[in-house]
């Protein structure tokens, strides 16, 4: 899984397939827009306006539980 931060676009982004070929984007919510592969599976999720939306955009912490 990778994340990452664009300051220029303020845009939040979650790979959680590397490598998969998007098949189909959502955007159910406004500026939330998720994407397929082609089984139907979640493999990215990009978060516009990033900065306004979570607590910190450039500042992440991750816990394997």
């Amino acid at each position: 899984m990778k994340a990452s931060y664009d300051p220029k676009t303020d845009t939040l982004s979650f790979v959680l397939k590397e490598g998969a070929a998007v098949a189909e984007s959502d955007e159910d919510n406004p500026g939330i827009i998720l994407d397929y592969d082609e089984q139907g599976d979640l493999v990215s999720m990009e978060i516009l306006d990033a900065s306004r939306r979570v607590t910190d955009a450039k500042k992440m912490e991750f816990q394997v539980a």
